[in-house]
């Protein structure tokens, strides 16, 4: 079994040293860690073939299969992020605001690192460099613990980046990896209170709800994705079309794609053998309610767990409503507060969507694959926080920091 102790002090003691370095020396090492991964595309892609071998012969899908996957432009994909990182502004000692007092003090609230994170994960090995970077950045130290399924891929990127670290006089400890993927062991980690200083799950609801239940370390819930497209009856519906088959079929298997379309009744009749063509080309399933079902030509009753249901797959759920109101209930009943998109040209309907659904974001006429880090600017993300506390939404560089008080004096003491 690994050992978690000796991580977490070798962990806390490089944070400390972490927090104190600049930012050009942060910004360098991050460009030497981009390059050393495009320097090993051969090596990565030979240890994530290992992980597919072992994945099709457990019986995952295709899907899920592609969350796993890695080529050579994917890991020049996360070598790019990795730069991007390097270059956006770093957040680590910066004063927010300050201000004088009654008593002449200059009080100042300054960006500091959160310390030491725990990061538990699923099956998709660019978490590993996302997380690395952005922890980096923002003088974190990382404890990383993926998945069994992508074991291999996982453990040669975090060595190259250790790697990196250590050719240029860093401590490898700023980043490392829990080498032993057994339930055991990452209930430990749930619990390593005197060394990490928070925890964040990425993955699915079963891992999200054991961290929730188990951890004692203070954790950001970064939720699934149970997502939602609602057509109004006054959408487009060609763009409404090309939306929905984007965030459904672009790539069911991640969080920020489609699981249930809610369309108004009054543009059912219109819309319903359209999207069907339109989805019947990636053979998605459709799981629908009654009025859905008499309109489409292939579909299946939905249940009401289908409603609740993150697929990952080529399944929709899909349900007629009545009114803006009605899809808004829907939604706020059985999302995961992760992302939402109304396709109208109604101002009044779109204000009313983005104002009254409760999710970390919320679109007017455009898909919900948008939700992401790289794609909001941050370089990369930590995942998408679906709570309230301290971060919500792709969690780049600010939301990897916390703040402290700093107060300067000229000899005041309380009376």
């Amino acid at each position: 079994m690994t050992d978690l102790t000796q991580l977490g002090k070798q962990a806390k003691e490089t944070a400390y040293q972490l927090g104190l370095m600049d930012t050009k020396t942060k910004n360098d090492l991050l460009q030497f860690m981009a390059d050393e991964l495009e320097k090993n595309i051969d090596s990565i892609l030979t240890e994530n073939r290992k992980d597919l071998a072992a994945a099709k012969e457990n019986g995952i899908t295709d899907t899920m299969l592609d969350r796993l996957r890695l080529t050579g432009e994917r890991i020049k994909d996360m070598a790019d992020g990795i730069r991007q990182v390097s270059t956006l502004p770093d957040p680590i000692g910066e004063v927010d605001k300050m201000w004088k007092n009654e008593d002449d003090l200059m009080i100042g609230k300054q960006r500091v690192p959160l310390g030491v994170i725990g990061i538990i994960y699923e099956s998709r090995p660019n978490v590993t460099t996302d997380a690395a970077s952005l922890c980096f950045k923002t003088g974190n130290a990382v404890i990383l613990r993926g998945g069994k399924e992508a074991f291999h891929s996982n453990q040669i990127l975090v060595t190259i980046l250790q790697q990196a670290l250590e050719k240029n006089g860093a401590s490898p400890f700023a980043i490392q990896f829990v080498d032993d993927t057994s339930r055991e062991t990452a209930q430990h980690l749930m619990k390593l209170n005197d060394y990490l200083d928070v925890l964040i799950p990425r993955g699915g609801a079963n891992l999200i709800k054991t961290v929730l239940t188990t951890a004692t370390v203070p954790v950001i819930e970064t939720g699934t994705g149970n997502c939602h497209v609602y057509v109004d009856k006054d959408a487009q519906l060609e763009m409404a079309t090309n939306i929905i088959v984007n965030a459904k079929c672009q790539r069911p298997s991640v969080c920020n794609s489609a699981e249930t379309l809610l369309i108004h009744q009054e543009v059912a009749a219109d819309f319903l053998p359209v999207i069907e063509k339109a989805l019947s080309e990636y053979n998605v399933e459709l799981r629908a309610d009654e009025r859905a079902i008499a309109i489409f030509e292939q579909a299946i009753p939905a249940t009401e767990e289908d409603w609740e249901t993150e697929f990952n797959d080529y399944i929709l759920a899909v349900k007629v409503v009545d009114s803006l109101n009605e899809a808004i209930h829907h939604i706020n009943r059985y999302n995961t507060k992760h992302s939402e998109s109304i396709i109208s040209d109604n101002y009044f309907a779109t204000q009313q969507f983005l104002q009254q659904v409760d999710a970390a974001a919320v679109y007017a006429n455009a898909s919900t694959r948008f939700t992401d880090g790289f794609v909001f600017g941050f370089g990369a993300e930590i995942g998408i926080s679906t709570q309230k506390l301290h971060a919500r939404g792709p969690m780049g560089l600010e939301e990897l920091t916390s703040t402290k008080y700093i107060v300067y004096g000229d000899g005041q003491y309380r009376k």
